[in-house]
């Protein structure tokens, strides 16, 4: 592995193209609810990174493919390995709403 290899930023966009082809897919939006409230991808569901364990109120299916997505990344980086660490399957980091260029609700 490169030193490189641990900057990799995540391409929302690319990620939101394999959250809509993915049958069964869960959009994550991990940041608090205030950032939720003031603009989220459609179709995402608020679970902050502090909340995380509700998660399995949402999706009791730890086989269900999860896409998550922050402000910048990080937290979604760190969501997804909480999850896996936890037991989901097929979570995948997306990266940040801060790069992402399709509508807002």
């Amino acid at each position: 592995m490169k030193l490189s290899d641990f900057f990799h930023k995540n391409d929302i966009n690319e990620g939101l193209r394999a959250f809509r082809s993915t049958e069964g897919a869960h959009l994550i939006d991990v940041r608090e609810p205030e950032e939720y409230r003031a603009g989220h991808i459609p179709g995402a569901v608020n679970i902050p990174v502090s909340s995380l364990r509700s998660i399995e109120d949402e999706i009791d299916d730890y086989d269900a493919p999860i896409f998550i997505y922050c402000l910048s990344g990080a937290r979604a980086g760190r969501a997804a390995a909480a999850l896996g660490m936890i037991g989901y399957t097929k979570v995948r980091s997306i990266g940040g709403i801060s790069d992402y260029d399709g509508p807002i609700e």
